[in-house]
């Protein structure tokens, strides 16, 4: 693993400990998982027993029942391989920052996974202030294994576009193809720690978790590295290689791992390797996989770079540059030709039949096509009274609806209709500089009836 991934928060080890510790919070799985493969080679390096900690809490920002299930699916898959590698899972529903505090006492040394949004962080320096408060002599290490290349490695600053950040991450990307595979643990004690649910009835949990439970799960899409493993293969298999025509929504070209990077139920870094292998293998052409590479390694990581840097990334006031302000406050007085309301979007009743679609496949699978999801956004904000009712609206629905919402990408997708990550068009009305799409630039490039159709069918589901 490269060193670079690992920052030694607070020195020390606990010799009374009985454990090492690992919270797992971002990255929720075993596969490529380098705070796990730290966290084994400290306990084989002490001869003790690795516990794994897992916290829920029914409170998680903005999550409902559609969220909690798929995220749900993958801890049970979790559970079954710590326990077959001779690991302590211990699930515990309690806000997670809390649950690890209580275990800290009996650890010798705490291994975290990196979360680069604002909640995330403040767990996180919650559970450092208390060790230090009690005076606790464990040591403790944040392990970044969510990205390929961690933000701050790759930038100090948040970067303009993709164009500032390309060439940095592609001079650093190699050397952080670090994983090769989990060593054993050498320590099989079962420590017999509680937990409050064992996860093989994942219905009667949800259940009984006080959640917002209006948002249905999907039908189509569920979670865990299995599934993960499962769909990123036909997709090698059967898709890759067409990627290049993937912006077109009626051939369903992607590769639907945004949710699964989401939930860390697989790691970017395994798919990057697995896409290289595919190359090496003839599977894929090179147009199609260095536009794969574009979206997973440079604007995945522009992204995250947005949310690191960017304090205000999820608010309208300070999410975008200024010279996107200036442009909507110019325009903010123009003549709307249709006003709609979010009650509107969600019965499908917009006169735009593509619009109605795409609002089809994110209420009803928990997933829209990425070229739709840029439309459906610059819609909005051309039916709204203003900017930044646009962006509320946008966010909302995004952050309820879509399985992989509430993720740096979607701030930063978000920031992008409003000139974030983007540059200047020509003057117009509502959208004054910023980019703007309709419906006809749809009809010129593709099949856009064939994705109408394709969505009027889940609503037979």
């Amino acid at each position: 693993m490269n060193e670079r991934r690992i920052q030694h928060l607070k020195p020390g080890f606990n010799p009374s400990g009985t454990y090492v510790l690992y919270w797992m919070q971002q990255a929720q799985r075993i596969h490529y998982n380098h705070a796990l493969l730290h966290a084994i080679e400290l306990a084989n390096q002490y001869d003790l027993p690795v516990v794994v900690y897992f916290g829920l809490t029914p409170s998680y920002p903005e999550a409902n029942l559609r969220h909690y299930q798929f995220m749900l699916e993958g801890l049970k898959e979790v559970k079954t391989w710590l326990e077959h590698l001779k690991m302590n899972f211990v699930f515990r529903l309690e806000s997670p920052e809390e649950g690890v505090i209580k275990l800290l006492k009996d650890a010798s040394y705490l291994v975290m996974d990196y979360g680069y949004l604002r909640h995330q962080k403040i767990w996180r320096k919650k559970v450092i202030d208390e060790a230090i408060h009690q005076e606790l002599s464990l040591g403790i290490d944040l392990v970044d294994t969510d990205m390929i290349v961690p933000v701050r490695v790759v930038s100090d600053k948040a970067e303009y576009g993709a164009y500032t950040l390309r060439p940095k991450i592609t001079r650093l990307f190699r050397d952080f193809r670090d994983f090769k595979t989990l060593p054993s643990v050498i320590n099989h004690t079962n420590l017999k720690l509680s937990s409050d649910h064992d996860l093989n009835d994942i219905d009667e949990l949800l259940e009984r978790l006080p959640i917002d439970k209006t948002v249905k799960p999907s039908p189509i899409y569920h979670g865990g590295y299995v599934q993960a493993s499962q769909l990123f293969s036909t997709f090698i298999m059967e898709k890759a290689n067409h990627y290049d025509e993937s912006n077109d929504p009626a051939k369903d070209l992607t590769s639907k791992m945004s949710m699964y990077l989401h939930f860390g139920q697989i790691s970017s870094l395994e798919l990057l390797d697995r896409l290289f292998l595919a190359q090496a293998q003839g599977q894929i052409k090179g147009e199609s996989f260095d536009g794969y590479v574009e979206q997973l390694l440079v604007r995945r990581e522009l992204a995250f770079n947005y949310v690191t840097y960017q304090k205000g990334y999820d608010q309208f006031e300070t999410m975008t540059e200024p010279w996107a302000y200036q442009t909507m406050k110019a325009h903010e007085n123009d003549q709307r030709d249709y006003l709609y309301t979010k009650e509107d979007y969600l019965l499908f009743q917009t006169h735009d039949p593509y619009f109605n679609a795409a609002m089809k496949e994110m209420v009803l699978t928990g997933y829209m096509h990425n070229y739709m999801r840029m439309y459906w956004a610059k819609k909005i904000m051309e039916w709204s009274p203003n900017h930044k009712v646009a962006y509320e609206t946008i966010k909302t629905l995004n952050n309820t609806y879509f399985i992989d919402g509430r993720d740096a990408n979607s701030y930063a997708g978000i920031a992008w209709c409003f000139g974030k990550h983007d540059r200047a068009w020509t003057e117009r009305e509502i959208f004054g500089k910023l980019r703007y799409m309709n419906a006809k630039g749809l009809e010129r490039k593709f099949d856009i009836q064939r994705y109408v159709a394709k969505m009027d069918q889940y609503t037979e589901m």
